[in-house]
């Protein structure tokens, strides 16, 4: 649940006041008001955009992953062994980015 919404909850149906559900959650009581009081629905964060750490090995990644493909399923290298031939080219990110990589590579 948002982070807006607990304190709408809070102040709303569980009638607490400003100085308390500044106390449960951290926030100044001024940024309590202003969530209150804005029409918005949820506070908004910039992000920052970020290189992936696949980035430098994807097109590698993704010829690996076409010559895999057109092999039988027995003689196919699994993600964990195409993750580790990548950990020794100098990847140094985890698993999980090289398999969500492989699942968005076969959706296409």
């Amino acid at each position: 649940m948002g982070l807006l919404n607990v304190i709408r909850r809070m102040a709303l149906r569980q009638k607490l006041p400003i100085r308390e559900i500044a106390r449960r959650t951290g926030l100044s009581r001024t940024t309590i008001k202003k969530y209150l009081n804005s029409g918005t629905v949820e506070p908004k964060f910039a992000v920052p955009e970020r290189p992936s750490k696949l980035d430098p090995f994807a097109d590698k990644l993704a010829a690996w992953l076409k010559t895999e493909a057109s092999k039988s399923r027995k003689q196919r290298r699994p993600l964990t062994r195409l993750h580790a031939d990548l950990v020794a080219l100098g990847f140094t990110g985890s698993y999980g980015r090289v398999a969500a990589f492989a699942r968005a590579w076969r959706a296409n």
